[in-house]
């Protein structure tokens, strides 16, 4: 089969490779819609999870199962499917415990383009299918749903680990596609004040039609002084962090925090050694300010429940996408976007 790879650290290209084989309880994938994922970029232009050679990129995407493994009981061949970013081996202790996305070691719940082919190739495996495949809805659009993989489950699960409240007061730094899901599940979880930090126009629009009260722009200065200002002096009950750097964002989002607030961080940290922490505005270490930082989880019923906001109109995920690619044979421009960023981008989507 055919795959779009990771050659080497800055290095990508189509490649050839055997079509993967199903176990008992896993199942064969044909994808039908995909998306790069900023992800991408950090793992082949940042060496960020450490070289990888001939590795499939991709975990985003929408398919049709071709092959299920003889103990598979609610998927059969020809089923529209949704695929999680995260595919947990379920009965791992660490799963038990509740923390399924760090199955086998910190973070390896995340397979796909980690260390296994990923998705951006003609078949694609998935393990524990009836845990980690969900049913495509009639009626739900192919390239909407892939938006579900990866970018909602992760802004989303920002706004977890912030534990954002009725009436909270929510700042949410950098507003791409995880951050407008941020935004959005804010919104539905009903943030009063909610501020979005982002600088282009296609983005500050999404985050203003999913519930965003306002917009800071942080080439107008420091976006902790804005947020002050904007409130009187009191910062923000929680702040979700879905863009930025380890060196500046985590200051700033403390700097804004009011004690006894949360941050919920999503941003992946491709770079750099440390987390830098202010040891005043972070009350010497006493002021109940709180960082959380996760992975997002996957799984079927993760997926079931998300897609039903999308059945029922409570989330419209095609304002994330602002380029759609027909064929195969665009990914590596389709990833290239997602390295450039230009202006007019939020994501885009190959439909094969």
């Amino acid at each position: 089969m055919k795959g779009y790879a990771m050659l080497g650290i800055g290095r990508t290209g189509w490649i050839e490779k055997d079509r993967p084989v199903c176990g008992p309880l896993d199942a064969i994938v044909h994808p039908i819609a995909v998306s790069p994922c900023t992800s991408d970029v950090h793992t082949v232009w940042e060496g960020a999870i450490g070289d990888r050679h001939d590795m499939i990129l991709g975990h985003e995407a929408v398919g049709e199962v071709v092959e299920v493994g003889a103990m598979v009981r609610d998927f059969q061949v020809g089923d529209k499917v949704i695929v999680p970013a995260i595919t947990p081996d379920w009965g791992a202790l660490a799963s038990q415990a509740g923390y399924s996305m760090h199955s086998g070691g910190m973070l390896a719940g995340w397979k796909f383009s980690n260390f296994k082919d990923g998705v951006f190739a003609e078949y694609f495996h998935v393990n524990e299918a009836d845990a980690n495949l969900a049913h495509l809805p009639e009626g739900v659009n192919p390239v909407d749903a892939v938006m579900l993989s990866d970018m909602v489950p992760t802004g989303f699960h920002g706004v977890e680990l912030a534990d954002v409240q009725f009436g909270d007061d929510v700042c949410v730094i950098g507003i791409g596609p995880v951050g407008l899901m941020s935004v959005a599940a804010a919104a539905l979880r009903g943030a009063a004040k909610l501020f979005a930090v982002g600088s282009r126009k296609v983005c500050a629009d999404a985050a203003l039609a999913y519930g965003a009260t306002e917009i800071l722009n942080y080439r107008n200065g420091d976006i902790a002084q804005q947020v002050l200002d904007k409130t009187g002096g009191r910062g923000v009950d929680r702040v979700i962090i879905a863009g930025g750097n380890a060196e500046e964002t985590f200051g700033q989002a403390i700097r804004m925090l009011k004690p006894g607030g949360r941050i919920g961080n999503v941003n992946y940290l491709g770079s750099g050694d440390n987390v830098l922490i202010p040891r005043a505005e972070w009350g010497c270490g006493m002021g109940h300010k709180t960082i959380a930082g996760g992975l997002m989880p996957g799984g079927r019923l993760r997926m079931e429940k998300l897609v039903a906001l999308l059945e029922n109109g409570r989330l419209d995920t095609s304002r994330l996408i602002t380029h759609r690619f027909n064929g195969f044979e665009h990914m590596e421009e389709a990833l290239m976007l997602m390295k450039d960023k230009p202006r007019d981008l939020i994501k885009p989507v190959v439909i094969l």
